[in-house]
């Protein structure tokens, strides 16, 4: 299937990193704007206020998003929708308009959990305190957002497997506290002329788990970029040659791992694929 005369563009408001010379600031988290179509997209919203701080420094004007998409509902990766619903309130003070987007998320997102001493690692605020300010609908399933770009839903993967050496977490359920493998944990996958461009928060579930389903959920084998987290920091041997195995046999084009990837995986991965250097600032444009 072709779409020639399209294109997606990924936009990095929030990494760990920033580009040299351009200067923007980063965090331990991760925030993309994707604008596919007429569609805007913000994908995942950093830890704190600092995605809007950024993107206004682009000139990128967040009022009018069409769609937020949690990636799952770790604080780094959500912390900043707090900051997002002020943005709105002070637009209606002001009288400025502004969307209310979707909020689409796997619906473990949404639950409390904490890890250790820390009491809460998890989205800060109520499911019914965000329906105030956006159209809130979770799914375990797929869900296309556009002709080519579609949330990929509970990535599918062996039990208990993690993507490395995961610390111990908890999930707190209305059944009680259950340890938490992050089933939340998801991405998008955009169809394109190159092959499939796969869009992570952080694969929990695994980089190569997710990249599989997101070939499963498009029909298309053809891998032309991996961008986002790949969570692979001192990574259990046997993960690492996993991962690699499969990129070795997947093939992409290119490999933009960020976030909660460290350096000597990156370095590994790069063996077997191209590895892109990612930072806030970037923008990837994808016919």
């Amino acid at each position: 299937m072709k779409y020639r005369g399209f294109a997606m563009i990924l936009t990095v408001l929030v990494d760990n990193h920033t580009l040299t010379d351009r200067y923007f600031r980063g965090e331990p988290g991760l925030s993309f704007l994707i604008e596919e179509g007429d569609q805007r997209i913000l994908f995942d919203t950093g830890f704190s206020g600092l995605f809007l701080e950024n993107a206004a420094l682009m000139e990128i004007d967040l009022l009018d998003l069409d769609i937020v998409v949690l990636s799952h509902g770790h604080i780094d990766h959500t912390g900043g929708l707090s900051h997002l619903i002020d943005r709105y309130i002070l637009a209606a003070i002001e009288g400025i308009p502004f969307n209310t987007p979707l909020l689409l998320a796997h619906p473990h997102a949404f639950l409390p959990r904490r890890a250790g001493l820390l009491p809460q690692i998890g989205l800060r605020i109520s499911p019914e305190e965000l329906a105030r300010h956006f159209t809130v609908k979770s799914s375990r399933e797929p869900v296309w957002l556009t002709d080519r770009l579609v949330f990929l839903g509970g990535i599918p993967r062996p039990e208990g497997s993690s993507a490395s050496g995961e610390k111990k977490r908890f999930l707190i359920t209305p059944e009680g506290e259950v340890e938490d493998r992050v089933m939340d944990d998801t991405g998008l996958a955009c169809v394109t002329d190159d092959g499939i461009v796969v869009i992570t928060g952080c694969a929990h579930a695994g980089i190569d788990y997710m990249v599989a389903r997101a070939q499963e959920v498009s029909g298309e084998d053809r891998v032309a970029d991996v961008i986002g987290g790949f969570h692979l920091l001192n990574p259990p041997s046997v993960v690492r040659e996993r991962v690699l195995g499969f990129m070795e046999q997947a093939k992409p084009r290119i490999l933009h791992p960020c976030h909660c990837t460290d350096l000597a995986s990156k370095t590994a991965l790069s063996r077997v694929a191209p590895v892109g250097e990612v930072g806030v600032g970037l923008r990837r444009e994808y016919g």
